[in-house]
C-alpha cells in the first residue's frame, strides 16, 4: 500500500510548487474526482470539492497559515452580504472600511511588523516590543512548527488579500452581486492554480464562471497543455538555467566581476524575472483550463513596450490593473489630487521616514517638499503638472512598497513613476512621439528596455533568492550597499581581453539569453500560429512534445533550480 505520510506531511523547507512531482499527483486526483460531478446539477458539490482541494494545496504550501485564508474567506463573505443589504451609504462605507482594514491589517502584520517594530525601537532607543512576542503571537497560535522566534510570511497573502478587497469594493460599487454560497466564495478566493502568485482575479471576471462553469473540450485540454509546457520551459530553461549558471554568481559577488559581466547579468535578470513570473502564470492558466476556468492574461510581451507606461500595461497586468482601478483612479487619476491622495502621500512619507534615511537624504526629501510647495504656489503651470502626475508617483511608489519594506523597492517604484512622467513631457515636445517609422519604434523599444533593466538593479538587490531567505527581513544597509556596488561596477571599464574571456566562458549562457529575447520579440501572430498548431496536433504528437519537455526540465532541475521569484511577495 502506498505510504501517504510523505504526501500529507508538511515540508518545512519550501512551499509546494508546480515543479514538484507531488503537485501533479495531487492535480490528477483533483481532476479525476472533478470529472465525476455534473457541472450543472452538482455545482455546489463540485465547488465544495475544489475548495477542499485548494485548502489542501495551500496547507502544503504554507502550513497552518491556511487559517488566515479561511478567516479572510469567512469575513469577506459576510461583509460582502452586509454591504449589499445595507440601506444607507454610511453603513455600506463602514462595512467596506472594515473589509479593507481586516485585509490590510493581516497583510501589514505579516509583511511589515518587524520593520515597524525596529523603526519604533530605533527611534525611541528602547525595546518595548520584543520580536519574539510578535512571532509567538502569530506562529505559535497557528500551530506551525516552522519557527516561533520570527514571523513567517504566508505565501500568497499579498495576492489573495488584494483579491478579497476587490470583491467587497466591486460589491460596494454595484459591479457584482455577493455570492450566496460560502463554498462558491471560498472557491473564488482560494482557487489553487492562481492562489499563491496570481494572476489577481477580479470577482467580475470569475463570478460568472462560477455561476456558469465552462466545458472542457479536446481543444481546451490541448490549449491547457500548451500553456503548462510553455510555462514550464520558460521557468526551467530560461529563468532557472540562466540564474544558476550566471546571474546568481555575478550578483552574489559583484566586486569580483567586471563591468561587462555586471551588464550581462542585468540583461539576464530582466529575462529571468520575466520568464520566471510569466512562466508561473502560464502554468496557472493551463491548470485552470483543465477544470474549465479561464484566468486573465498577466503578461503581453512587455519588452516590446515603447514607453514606461506601455510597459506597465503589459507587465503583471492583473496587479497593474488592480492598482489603477483601486488606487490610482480613486486618488483622482490624471485629473486631480484628492483626499485619498493626501492619505496615500502621508502613509508613504511615514514609511520613508521609518526607513531611517541619513540626515543628508532626509534633508533632500524635506528640501524637495518645501521647494516643490513654493514652486506650486508661485508657478500655476507647475502646480497643474504636479497635480496631474502626483497620483502616478503615489501609485508607483506604493507599488514598490508592496513588494517589501526596503529603500531599494521604494527607489525602484519611484524610478518607474519618474519614467512615466518624463515620457509624458517628452511626447509633448518631441517629433519622435509619432512612431511612423519602424526604426523610430525600435529605438523607443530599446530605450524603454534599457531603462526598465536599469531599474532592476534595485529590484534584484532587494529580492530574496532562496527559500531559506524568503521569511527573513530586509537588511536595508546591505541592500543599499549592494545596489551601489552594482552601479559602481557598471561604470567600470572592462578590457577587451576580459570581454573575450567572459564570452568564451559564458558564451552558451549568452546564447540562451539571446534565444529567449528573440522568442519574446517574435510577432504575436506567429506565436498564435504555433500555439494553434499544438492545439490542433494529434494526441501522439502532443504527448511526445510533453514527454520531451518534461525530460529536459528534469535534467535541468537536477543541476539546480531557483524559487519562483514572486512567491516572496
Amino acid at each position: 500500500m502506498m505510504d501517504w505520510m510523505p504526501f500529507l506531511a508538511h515540508d518545512a523547507g519550501a512551499p509546494w510548487t508546480f515543479l514538484d512531482s507531488g503537485f501533479w499527483v495531487f492535480l490528477v486526483g483533483v481532476l479525476l474526482v472533478d470529472g465525476l460531478w455534473n457541472r450543472d446539477r452538482h455545482r455546489a458539490l463540485r465547488h465544495g470539492w475544489l475548495l477542499l482541494a485548494s485548502l489542501l494545496f495551500y496547507w502544503k504550501t504554507s502550513g497552518w497559515f491556511v487559517g488566515i485564508l479561511i478567516f479572510s474567506t469567512f469575513s469577506d463573505h459576510l461583509i460582502g452580504h452586509r454591504i449589499a443589504r445595507s440601506n444607507s451609504t454610511r453603513g455600506r462605507n463602514a462595512w467596506l472600511a472594515l473589509s479593507i482594514a481586516l485585509n490590510l491589517g493581516l497583510l501589514f502584520y505579516f509583511k511589515y511588523t518587524y520593520f515597524l517594530t525596529d523603526a519604533w525601537n530605533g527611534a525611541t532607543g528602547s525595546h518595548i516590543i520584543p520580536r519574539n512576542w510578535l512571532a509567538v503571537g502569530a506562529n505559535a497560535a497557528l500551530g506551525t512548527t516552522w519557527s516561533v522566534d520570527r514571523i513567517l510570511l504566508p505565501v500568497g497573502i499579498s495576492f489573495y488579500t488584494f483579491q478579497t478587497i476587490s470583491y467587497t469594493v466591486d460589491i460596494h460599487r454595484g459591479h457584482v452581486q455577493p455570492l450566496k454560497r460560502l463554498t462558491d466564495f471560498g472557491f473564488y478566493v482560494s482557487f489553487f492554480p492562481q492562489l499563491v502568485a496570481g494572476p489577481i482575479v477580479r470577482a467580475a471576471e470569475f463570478v460568472p464562471q462560477i455561476l456558469n462553469p465552462g466545458r472542457v473540450t479536446r481543444a481546451t485540454v490541448g490549449l491547457a497543455g500548451f500553456w503548462i509546457l510553455n510555462g514550464l520551459l520558460k521557468k526551467v530553461l530560461l529563468a532557472d538555467w540562466i540564474a544558476v549558471n550566471f546571474n546568481d554568481r555575478v550578483f552574489a559577488a559583484p566586486e569580483a566581476h567586471s563591468g561587462f559581466e555586471m551588464l550581462m547579468a542585468l540583461y539576464g535578470y530582466s529575462l529571468q524575472v520575466y520568464a520566471d513570473f510569466s512562466g508561473y502564470t502560464d502554468m496557472a492558466i493551463g491548470v485552470a483550463l483543465l477544470m474549465g476556468y479561464r484566468l486573465p492574461q498577466n503578461f503581453n510581451s512587455p519588452y516590446k513596450a515603447d514607453s514606461c507606461g506601455n510597459f506597465w500595461r503589459r507587465w503583471h497586468m492583473s496587479l497593474s490593473g488592480w492598482l489603477k482601478d483601486y488606487l490610482y483612479i480613486p486618488m483622482g487619476g490624471n485629473r486631480s489630487a484628492s483626499w485619498f491622495t493626501a492619505i496615500s502621500a502621508s502613509f508613504l512619507l511615514t514609511f520613508v521616514v521609518l526607513l531611517r534615511p541619513g540626515l543628508t537624504t532626509l534633508g533632500l526629501i524635506a528640501g524637495g517638499l518645501v521647494g516643490g510647495g513654493i514652486a506650486m504656489a508661485r508657478i500655476p503651470r507647475f502646480h497643474r503638472w504636479v497635480i496631474t502626475n502626483i497620483n502616478i508617483w503615489m501609485t508607483m511608489l506604493l507599488g514598490g512598497l508592496w513588494h517589501g519594506a526596503s529603500w531599494n523597492f521604494v527607489i525602484w517604484g519611484g524610478l518607474n513613476g519618474l519614467g512615466i512622467t518624463v515620457y509624458k513631457l517628452w511626447r509633448k515636445v518631441s517629433p519622435w512621439e509619432r512612431k511612423d517609422r519602424v526604426w523610430k519604434r525600435a529605438v523607443a523599444v530599446l530605450l524603454t528596455f534599457h531603462f526598465i533593466t536599469f531599474t532592476r538593479i534595485w529590484f534584484r538587490t532587494a529580492s530574496h533568492t532562496s527559500w531559506a531567505s524568503f521569511d527573513t527581513e530586509h537588511d536595508l544597509q546591505a541592500e543599499w550597499a549592494s545596489a551601489n556596488l552594482v552601479l559602481s561596477r557598471l561604470t567600470t571599464s572592462t578590457p577587451v581581453a576580459v570581454i573575450t574571456e567572459v564570452l568564451g566562458h559564458y558564451g552558451h549562457v549568452f546564447a540562451v539569453m539571446g534565444l529567449g529575447y528573440i522568442i519574446h520579440l517574435l510577432p504575436s501572430r506567429w506565436k498564435a500560429r504555433y500555439r494553434a498548431a499544438f492545439v490542433q496536433a494529434g494526441l501522439g504528437l502532443q504527448v511526445a512534445a510533453a514527454t520531451a519537455a518534461v525530460v529536459v526540465a528534469m535534467a535541468v532541475l537536477a543541476a539546480g533550480g531557483t524559487p519562483f521569484i514572486y512567491f516572496q511577495f
